[in-house]
């Protein structure tokens, strides 16, 4: 297995790790990414229910409440990525969250869920692959929010007849907007919290951490 030689964090919280990205996936890695997208499968359906009671309290305005909190259903895909740090990581993740929707919560979308799950992996794991798995500040976790929200939200569109309406820029704005927010950096403030406790630290993380603190 390719292991990762990090280099220490950069100025503005960027870390960087210098050798190709890993390719091997071991078992506690998928065994990891299982668990965080059945554990993120009912968070998500907590968070339909949560978006069902702003959308009433909105009044007018509700029809937003689903961009507004859209960030959350992209969560478990940065932390994934960011923890595992393999190629597929954050669509495998999302993909499973959306499977325990549809399957075991039985989500009224039914099975068009699995390819918004898709997308919202994809988006969000460009940013990393795109660096090779080398850079994990905020800025990737930023633009893997925002790409995350952004991608799927045309998809959204064409299936619900956004294209043409008059808020149409306005829902991209906030969907991207939230996709920054709740899905970029919380997932990137969750991982560096998770990490400092010591308990991801037989994962591609926690090896990046203790080498760059040994350097």
């Amino acid at each position: 297995m390719t292991t990762s030689n990090p280099a220490p964090a950069a100025p503005g919280g960027t870390t960087t790790v210098t050798s190709s990205v890993p390719l091997r996936w071991q078992l506690k890695d998928i065994v990891l990414v299982v668990v965080l997208g059945v554990v993120f499968g009912f968070v998500y359906w907590a968070v339909v229910i949560a978006w069902k009671g702003l959308s009433v309290a909105m009044g007018p305005a509700g029809d937003l409440a689903q961009h507004l909190l859209f960030g959350l259903w992209l969560i478990v895909a940065p932390v994934a990525a960011g923890i595992v740090r393999r190629p597929g990581a954050g669509i495998l993740a999302e993909l499973i969250a959306a499977i325990v929707e549809v399957v075991f919560l039985g989500s009224p979308v039914g099975p068009l869920l699995l390819l918004s799950g898709f997308l919202e992996g994809l988006g969000c794991e460009l940013p990393f692959l795109i660096t090779r798995f080398r850079s994990f500040g905020w800025g990737t976790y930023t633009f893997s929010g925002l790409l995350g929200g952004v991608l799927v939200f045309f998809w959204s569109a064409f299936r619900f007849g956004w294209y043409g309406q008059n808020i149409f820029l306005l829902r991209l704005a906030v969907q991207g907007a939230s996709g920054v927010v709740l899905g970029g950096l919380l997932a990137k403030l969750l991982v560096d919290r998770l990490a400092k406790t010591g308990v991801l630290d037989n994962f591609a993380i926690g090896r990046d951490t203790l080498g760059a603190r040994a350097r």
